[in-house]
């Protein structure tokens, strides 16, 4: 959870976060305590005017995004029907499967009407999944929502989505609204009740009531907009927002993208499209697990360097080994896909699964760090390569570009430069500017990210290191392509565990 405060020249004052845990109920289930959630967001806005000395009257105006996709279920009295369902959540991915023998080519048709692959967490498959396993839990809904718009409910009692949470299943990226052809394809027709109204991001919907001021230390009454969905939000937070612009989010999901100014979803069948407040859209492509992969090797594999250190100090003890070993990591190639829900780029591949290639005795830790690095900037290289074309700059955001070692090696991995926006929360302050734009402060959100724009830092690709890692990735994407059958043949013999 993560909150900033951003004053009318769209500079950060401060900034707060919190962590808030997930649970899987079984395995390839993601789910998430809708309470916990919002005391969360509660606690972490109480931090924020704490760290910058302010007080609710200080506060013009709310804005709120959040993670996309899942089911937030409410019923008529406000209280949540059971545990959110969240966007990385693999439950539906037989139910999927069963659809698509059904109908064949269902998956492209969805692609046609949304603009996205339709991922095994998105609403209304979730919805399909919940009508077959859960119908009690559908007949007590009043209502689903995205995570923002549960945060945004608790602040103002009022419900709504915005166009980039309603573009990407339930509806479509080119009409910003609901799709009824997909309700159709998923059958959950009788469903489309569940879903709240659609107001721009920009919109003033509600204000602080008088219960949400008591919990987060906001003034009642201050105003609050509908907000976006945190890929969109981080776009407008790292100014990312001119046609051809490219972006890649290295946090938790590693999403890439480029900024287009008509609703393109070339090549079909793969990646996403997002919609950004007000006429942009996203062409994404996201290797699902980003710096998961750093963290899960972390955890199982250098113990030792996280048991009497911070957060800070981990990351720059695991960055010291790199050193140890050169690039290329001496052979060792890793694809980072760690996610139960496989990856979505550079191919749609639900049982793809994350793999260390070319270890022998001669190896080491040092190896290993290397490769998890190198493999994820590699995966960003994969991601981009569905354009068709290498970007000639990548402004970075997420967690990850707070290590300049991994800036450069996405730099030279992918042959492109490498800027990195000032400030962390990039998603917030996206939110931020729209709270900005609904009350004045700006015209418009396209306005209000240009004016905040701010680069910290630029890497350059090493072109030596270009060259070398050419080379690495041609074997790299080799791989990936000759796994595909081995990885499904793998599933299999999973699920019958």
């Amino acid at each position: 959870m993560k909150a900033v405060l951003v004053t009318e020249a769209g500079a950060t004052v401060a900034g707060a976060t919190r962590r808030t845990s997930t649970r899987s109920p079984r395995p390839g289930w993601s789910e998430a305590s809708m309470t916990e959630t919002w005391e969360a967001a509660a606690a972490t806005i109480r931090e924020v005017l704490a760290r910058a000395e302010a007080g609710g009257p200080d506060v013009a105006a709310i804005g709120v995004t959040g993670q996309m996709l899942g089911a937030w279920l409410v019923d008529r009295a406000g209280h949540p029907v059971r545990d959110a369902i969240l966007w990385n959540d693999g439950r539906t991915q037989s139910l999927i499967e069963r659809l698509s023998a059904e109908r064949p080519g269902l998956l492209s048709e969805i692609f046609r009407f949304s603009g996205c692959v339709m991922q095994l967490g998105c609403s209304l498959p979730v919805i399909r999944w919940l009508s077959e396993n859960e119908p009690h839990v559908l007949a007590r809904a009043n209502r689903v929502l995205c995570s923002k718009d549960w945060v945004r409910f608790q602040l103002t009692g009022e419900l709504h989505t915005d166009p980039s949470d309603a573009a990407v299943l339930p509806g479509n990226a080119r009409t910003q609204d609901l799709e009824p052809e997909l309700f159709r394809l998923l059958g959950v027709e009788d469903y489309r009740h569940l879903f709240p109204p659609v107001a721009p991001s920009q919109a003033v919907v509600g204000s602080i009531t008088a219960a949400a001021a008591r919990a987060t230390g906001l003034r009642a009454r201050t105003p609050v907009v509908t907000g976006a969905g945190d890929v969109p939000a981080v776009a407008l937070g790292a100014g990312v927002v001119q046609p051809g612009q490219a972006c890649t989010i290295l946090g938790t999901t590693c999403m890439n993208f480029q900024v287009l100014d008509e609703p393109v979803s070339d090549p079909a069948d793969i990646g996403l499209l997002f919609y950004v407040p007000e006429h942009r859209w996203l062409r994404a492509f996201a290797n699902i697990a980003g710096t998961t992969n750093l963290e899960w090797f972390a955890e199982h594999f250098c113990a030792e360097l996280i048991s009497w250190t911070g957060a800070e100090a981990q990351w720059a003890q695991l960055e010291a080994l790199l050193i140890d070993s050169p690039p290329g990591a001496r052979g060792v190639i890793y694809h980072p896909y760690l996610s139960s829900v496989g990856i979505l780029a550079p191919i749609y591949e639900p049982t793809a699964r994350a793999q260390f290639m070319g270890l022998s005795t001669e190896h080491g830790r040092a190896d290993l760090v290397r490769a998890v690095y190198e493999g994820v900037a590699l995966a960003i290289r994969d991601c981009y390569g569905v354009l068709g074309r290498r970007v000639e700059t990548i402004r970075l955001a997420g967690g990850g570009a707070r290590s300049e070692q991994w800036s450069q090696l996405i730099a030279d991995c992918t042959g492109s430069r490498v800027e990195i926006q000032s400030g962390d929360e990039l998603g917030a302050k996206g939110a931020a500017l729209l709270a900005g734009t609904g009350i004045g402060w700006f015209t418009s959100p396209l306005e209000a990210a240009a004016a905040s724009v701010d680069i910290a830092r630029v890497h350059e690709p090493l072109p030596a290191n270009v060259a070398r890692y050419d080379d690495i990735y041609a074997v790299y994407a080799l791989i990936r392509d000759q796994l595909r059958p081995a990885w499904r043949d793998r599933a299999r013999l999973e699920a019958a565990i």
